[in-house]
């Protein structure tokens, strides 16, 4: 297969992409943050997009009272059924004393005609007594459902990271959440902590301070994805509408650390919560999942999920998970396994590892993926690896992740750039031809 590269930006500046979900739905624009290092969300200020076809640049968001201790702004991702950004924004009030950080950040929302007007998208609440769709923290790589109705983003919680300092018992333990569209009404503290939502929030991963060695219980879920385009089909034939895999850190039998594959099934209602159960938490405890909730662990290998930092991945049609782990050899390749658990399948066969996160095509054909300082496509059921650009050197290496277009003709990645003395991450193409 073919394809052509063209460098999109020039000017001297961060064009920093997310991991996936960076293109308009018509393909025409690419969604950016303006960081210049991976991190470094908490002292950036804009978000922006660049035109496919000519580089033009057009500003989306800024923050007001921008500092280096916040309130930041990142990972910006589109919806793909409607030209609406979404992004991490750092709590409005970030100063020394409270600066941007894991709990203390939530997801904004611009669509594309009315730049500068945000739109909080999931409520926040710290101030008891907490809000039934509000969550009490941070919020952190936001990624839309196939329909575009949905948003799935990993969480940390503020009253248990306060409550920590006091009670060595409990502890912030990051986990996964999920958002459908619903307003949420949150009291004004006054102080820019607390703010309203446009979509209802709820916790769908189950964590616990200490997992039983060898049992299937969590201390963190992490990483995550939607299940193909419309969800996947169970093994007795149903169609499970919404669901989400991510990593999640077991202890084996001689109680080590390691990441496997989960999936929760999501009812089509999030707002209700089984008997007993608060979705708003309370003041000793995290938030707790809505009714119809079911978590299942799907692998169960000798050493986990390993390699660079990497979201999930699945197939359009739900019938595969994609995730990296170790070969015989050492070396990181991509692996797959069904939603419904089973055997595991090694997708890449490459001499050398993968350097960074990957992405499916939009026809579920080809896995894309940073490695041997190229960008690589591997065929998901071929297993034939095309290199696409030249092995760069470590000055000029394509780094993060290749990033499809949805018509699946582009691959958009990052590559740092000098220019007046100074490198600057620049956005360039690669366009089949």
């Amino acid at each position: 297969m073919r394809f052509t590269e063209k460098q999109l930006t020039h000017d001297p500046q961060g064009h920093f992409l997310n991991s996936t979900q960076v293109f308009s739905p018509d393909d025409e624009w690419i969604v950016y943050d303006t960081r210049n290092d991976d991190g470094g969300i908490g002292v950036t200020g804009s978000i922006e997009m660049a035109n496919v076809p000519t580089g033009k640049i057009q500003p989306l968001y800024h923050t007001q009272n921008q500092t280096k201790y916040g309130p930041g702004v990142g990972a910006a991702t589109f919806s793909p059924t409607n030209p609406t950004v979404l992004f991490i924004h750092g709590i409005r009030n970030a100063n020394e004393a409270h600066p941007y950080g894991f709990t203390r950040r939530t997801g904004v929302a611009i669509h594309t005609t009315k730049p500068f007007e945000p739109v909080f998208m999931d409520a926040r609440n710290i101030t008891p007594p907490f809000t039934p769709g509000a969550l009490r923290g941070g919020t952190h790589a936001h990624s839309w459902s196939g329909d575009g109705q949905w948003i799935s983003f990993t969480y940390n919680d503020y009253i248990m990271e306060q409550l920590s300092k006091t009670d060595t018992a409990v502890k912030d333990l990051r986990t996964i959440a999920v958002m459908m569209p619903g307003t949420v009404t949150v009291p004004d503290d006054g102080a820019m902590e607390n703010n309203n939502g446009a979509y209802f929030s709820a916790i769908v991963a189950k964590v616990t301070e200490k997992p039983e060695p060898g049992s299937n219980e969590i201390d963190k879920a992490f990483d995550e994805c939607w299940i193909g385009s419309k969800g996947y089909q169970k093994a007795d034939g149903s169609w499970q509408h919404r669901a989400v895999a991510f990593q999640g850190n077991v202890r084996n039998e001689k109680n080590e650390t390691i990441a496997e594959v989960f999936v929760t099934d999501i009812p089509d209602d999030i707002t209700k919560a089984s008997p007993g159960d608060h979705l708003e938490g309370t003041a000793r405890t995290r938030p707790d999942l809505p009714a119809g909730v079911v978590q299942r662990r799907i692998t169960h290998t000798p050493e986990g999920i390993q390699g660079p930092r990497h979201w999930l991945r699945t197939t359009p049609d739900g019938s595969l998970i994609l995730f990296m782990a170790k070969d015989p050899k050492g070396i990181i390749q991509v692996y797959g396994v069904s939603p419904n658990g089973g055997s595991i399948s090694q997708v890449t066969f490459n001499d050398f590892s993968i350097q960074g996160p990957i992405n499916i095509s939009p026809d579920g054909s080809y896995v894309s993926y940073i490695a041997d300082n190229s960008v690589f496509i591997t065929g998901i059921q071929t297993h034939l690896a095309e290199r696409l650009t030249p092995r760069g050197t470590d000055e000029d290496v394509p780094f993060g992740a290749a990033i499809w277009s949805n018509d699946g003709r582009i691959l958009a990645f990052n590559r740092r750039v000098k220019k007046e003395e100074k490198k600057y991450v620049q956005i360039f193409l690669l366009r089949k031809q």
